[in-house]
């Protein structure tokens, strides 16, 4: 049951929270938008149309940003709650009837763990949903342009390319398929002029490439001959070829951080495939794991700054919170960019076990 001071705190946050959030996002899409400005407008379309594509754009990469600014978000939305509470004096009459500084700071720690879930919410389900649009660059917002995919990892191994790619089509033009065997020589060669792709549905649960003049070259290798082995071809014309690399797939490796985008569940799939990018791949699930713990590690780490029953400098205490939880910021962003030769979970780890011990000292230090 919420007490009076459970929901006026609560109100507070979430007013701030909300404030915050259309500040930040609004923040990072204008001076993105002022970077690339020329990018969006260098093809010559009209007005309309370039604020059409900005909007599409923007507005899948809106979920990217927020994964990015969450635990600051929550930070700054809780620091300006408490900060205004004692700026209004209302601490002083909390703590003149007896409330202790910690039952205070119980609404802001639910509704950090709260904002938490919902970036847990946002990196596995909505940033997964939308990938294929984050890897779209600024002058290609519309999807539109056509470009050349070269041997992109597929199932068994296979290396996939073709000499056009059209999104909105969805279709490959002078495909190439080479599937190697567990020494890496090649096995078959499959071509097709064009391959045009066919959805999952409810008879057939994977998707495929429907290949038109499609040509499979299939190699078995014979040791009958004198001085070196002899290829022994055997060919047919297949009208498909299953895949795993859907329309959406394709646009998504063609960032260089596509693997940032994809869930835990799609990475764990990723790592069972043992491909060469395994230890980005590693790196990357131990970073989205951390992610959380950092974020409350940031508001553990800013809170007690706040609460003090003694008058004192607010912008003084604001002051030093942003020194301790940007320098956390800065380390995290550090820790998570280094990309070892083998994979270890201690670079995501570090700003936890060094700021956690840090904010657990300043919270047993608080007089309440």
């Amino acid at each position: 049951m919420l007490s009076v001071i459970d929901r006026y705190i609560l109100r507070s946050l979430l007013f701030n929270y909300l404030v915050a959030l259309g500040a930040m996002l609004s923040l990072y899409v204008v001076l993105d938008m002022f970077v690339n400005m020329d990018e969006f407008t260098e093809l010559g379309y009209p007005l309309t149309t370039v604020a059409g594509n900005i909007i599409s754009y923007y507005w899948p990469n809106l979920f990217l940003y927020f994964a990015e600014l969450s635990g600051v978000i929550t930070l700054f939305a809780c620091m300006a709650t408490i900060a205004r509470m004692r700026k209004l004096n209302e601490m002083t009459a909390v703590l003149a009837s007896g409330v202790s500084l910690f039952r205070i700071a119980r609404p802001v720690l639910v509704f950090g763990v709260v904002t938490t879930g919902l970036s847990i919410v946002d990196t596995e389900w909505l940033i997964p949903a939308v990938a294929h649009k984050l890897a779209r660059d600024h002058d290609d917002a519309d999807g539109k342009r056509a470009y050349e995919v070269l041997f992109l990892r597929d199932r068994g191994g296979a290396l996939l390319s073709a000499g056009q790619f059209h999104p909105t089509r969805q279709d490959l033009e002078r495909l190439l398929v080479l599937t190697r065997d567990e020494t890496g020589a090649v096995v078959e060669t499959l071509e097709a002029d064009r391959a045009v792709w066919e959805p999952p549905n409810a008879v057939r649960p994977e998707g495929r490439w429907r290949l038109e003049r499609g040509r499979l070259t299939s190699r078995a290798r014979s040791d009958t001959a004198g001085i070196g082995p002899r290829d022994n071809q055997q060919i047919s014309y297949p009208a498909y070829y299953e895949s795993d690399l859907s329309p959406e797939a394709i646009q998504l490796r063609q960032s260089e951080g596509w693997i940032r985008f994809l869930s835990l569940k799609e990475l764990g799939r990723l790592k069972e495939r043992a491909g060469p990018n395994l230890v980005a791949v590693i790196q990357t699930m131990h970073a989205r794991r951390t992610a959380p713990v950092v974020s409350l590690v940031l508001l553990l780490l800013g809170l007690p700054f706040f609460l003090d029953r003694s008058p004192g400098s607010i912008l003084s205490d604001a002051g030093k919170s942003m020194i301790a939880c940007g320098l956390c910021y800065v380390v995290t962003f550090v820790a998570q960019s280094v990309r070892p030769e083998s994979a270890s979970a201690l670079p995501s780890w570090i700003p936890i076990l060094v700021f956690g011990t840090v904010a657990v000292v300043l919270i047993d230090r608080i007089r309440t």
